[in-house]
């Protein structure tokens, strides 16, 4: 009978195979598709062996997979017949792992899963040699197929048994501060990763500089992000960013380069890239394409700006507007989910809420059906008065996170891309409309007294 030489995963490397011991641990569905096809001879290190052993034991025993507290456990209790040697090393193997950050995870289970698999055809194909000879032709093509079939994607979801001890485990959302106190307050402390959030405001209301502010903030705390333009060039942007980062003037920054080129250069910020595009020539299918590039670069993202979702082109020949920004906004949410970060976008309002008092989501310009896959929204309002002072109005139109409905007063300097949130007095939109209703009428009263006034006066000079 013909042999074949056995391989294993030496070619690969010491730090290949711990990767791939991590991952088994803590992708679930992972293991499920590697153990059947994985050979535990198949790691070079004894320690490995167990270690990996330890887990499908588990598994097969309680018909659940281990997390980080029962594999602590069972590194205590289950080693009794294992040498001094070995128990060291995976002591420290486990010491280890806690700080791994599988930025190559992808790659080690492709190649392990792909490895395996080949050894097990391999296996089959020794197996049917002497089937040739005795049996059918089905029985041989059956024991090719099934080692064929080892190892494919077995991943249905969630399992209610298998996955129990995943429903105990803290769930991070590892949010982004906005900058603003009181928002991070009802937000639980910004947005979090595979979240959606839009800034709302008529044109001219600072819906940019929103996005500017947000991504600094970003950067500041040392995160990574994207910004992509879609009506100002990138060096507008990237002006914008100088401001709200140092504090200078928009009209001041030649005059303090050297100082905003100190500040932009501290090792503490984050990485920043500002990508721009014509209006209406990309897609949410562009930015992924791009994100893909940054990938390459070992860029990972944490925040995605989109300024604004309602310039971007949509792939789907949708015959109303409405539909096609609906799509727009589904399409964003998902590339959250798949880059596993947040991202923030702009909407326009309709007329009505050029002038008004508080946007609210009513004022949302073409497709209101945007607003249902947001986790959170908040809109900008400035009134000619409040614009002449600095001034604004911050309303939380949604917060899937916390409570929404909520007025915020604002200082909104948008010569230096300044916005600071100020606590909120209380007031409800009504209390707002029947304030600037008062105040309407005391302009028209005032108006008619001046008016009266000088018809008057006018009247007495002629009699005179």
């Amino acid at each position: 009978m013909s042999t074949i030489k056995r391989d294993d995963f030496s070619r690969f490397g010491k730090d290949f195979q711990e990767s791939l011991c991590h991952l088994v641990l803590k992708d679930r569905p992972f293991a499920d598709q590697i153990f059947e096809v994985l050979d535990m001879n198949f790691f070079e290190q004894k320690y490995l062996q167990v270690f990996v052993s330890l887990v499908k034991e588990y598994r097969e025993e309680f018909k659940t997979h281990p997390n980080d507290t029962v594999m602590k456990s069972l590194l205590r209790t289950k080693l009794g017949n294992q040498s001094d040697t070995v128990k060291r090393q995976l002591r420290e193997f486990y010491a280890r792992i806690s700080r791994f950050e599988d930025e190559h995870a992808e790659y080690v289970k492709k190649t392990a899963l792909d490895f395996c698999k080949k050894q097990k055809l391999k296996e089959a194909m020794l197996k049917s040699i002497p089937l040739l000879e005795e049996s059918s032709f089905e029985e041989v093509v059956s024991v090719i197929t099934d080692a064929a079939h080892l190892g494919l994607d077995s991943n249905y979801g969630h399992d209610f048994v298998l996955d129990f001890e995943k429903r105990f485990e803290l769930q991070t959302r590892d949010p982004i501060t906005t900058g603003w106190t009181e928002i991070d307050k009802i937000t639980q402390g910004g947005m979090g990763s595979g979240e959606l959030a839009v800034v709302i405001a008529a044109t001219g209301g600072g819906k940019s500089q929103c996005l500017v502010h947000l991504g600094t903030q970003a950067i500041k705390e040392g995160r990574n992000v994207v910004y992509y333009t879609l009506e100002l060039a990138d060096t507008v942007v990237g002006s914008r960013f100088d401001s709200c980062l140092t504090g200078v003037p928009l009209r001041d920054r030649w005059t303090f380069k050297e100082q905003i080129y100190e500040r932009v250069q501290e090792e503490e910020l984050g990485k920043l890239i500002i990508k721009e595009y014509p209006t209406k020539s990309a897609s949410v299918e562009t930015i992924k394409a791009h994100l893909e590039k940054l990938k390459v670069k070992n860029f990972k993202p944490d925040m995605v700006l989109v300024d604004y979702a309602d310039l971007l082109s949509q792939k789907s020949n949708f015959k109303e507007r409405r539909h096609q920004l609906e799509s727009t906004y589904e399409e964003l949410r998902g590339l959250a989910q798949m880059y596993n970060c947040c991202v923030w976008t702009a909407s326009q309002t309709n007329r009505s809420g050029i002038n008004a008092e508080i946007i609210t989501m009513e004022a949302i310009s073409e497709a209101f059906n945007k607003c249902f896959v947001s986790d959170f929204i908040f809109t900008v309002s400035r009134t000619l008065e409040e614009k002449e002072v600095n001034a604004g109005k911050m309303y939380i139109a949604k917060n899937r996170n916390g409570p929404d409905g909520i007025i915020y007063p604002a200082i909104m300097d948008y010569s230096k891309v300044l916005i600071d949130v100020q606590p909120s007095t209380g007031e409800s939109i009504g209390d707002v409309a029947e304030s600037a209703k008062k105040r309407q009428e005391e302009k028209l009263s005032s108006a008619y007294k001046k008016f009266k006034t000088k018809k008057k006066k006018k009247k007495e000079e002629k009699n005179a």
